[in-house]
C-alpha cells in the first residue's frame, strides 16, 4: 500500500470517529457490550439514529454484534479502538483550551 492510499484510509477511519453520535455509541461500548436499548439510554440519541450509526460501525468493522438469545448485543471489535479513544481523551486533557479555540476545523 501506498503512502497516499494509507493516508485516505488513515482520513477516513478518523472521519468515522469525528461524527458525534458514532463517538457517543462506542464511548458507550467501552465500559462493555451493550443492547441497542441500553446505548440508546446511554447515549440519549434516538433508536432509528442509533441503529443507523450502529450500521456504519458494524460496515465498517469498529464494532460487532453477537446474539445472546433473544437478545443482540454490540460490542467495539478491537481493542485498538478503545486505546485510540483513551488516547484522545489524554491529549485534550492537555490541550483542550486550544483545541476548543480552534477555527480551523
Amino acid at each position: 500500500m501506498n503512502i497516499n492510499t494509507q493516508q485516505q484510509l488513515e482520513a477516513k477511519f478518523f472521519k468515522g470517529l469525528a461524527d458525534k453520535s458514532r463517538l457517543a455509541i462506542l464511548e458507550a461500548l467501552l465500559t462493555g457490550p451493550k443492547t441497542v436499548s441500553e446505548i440508546v439510554t446511554a447515549t440519549e440519541l434516538s433508536q432509528p439514529n442509533t441503529s443507523a450509526h450502529l450500521t456504519c460501525l458494524l460496515e465498517c468493522g469498529i464494532v460487532r454484534r453477537e446474539k445472546q438469545g433473544r437478545e443482540v448485543m454490540y460490542q467495539i471489535s478491537m481493542e485498538e479502538v478503545a486505546t485510540i479513544i483513551q488516547a484522545a481523551r489524554g491529549v485534550l486533557k492537555q490541550h483542550s483550551e486550544e483545541i476548543y479555540n480552534c477555527t480551523r476545523y
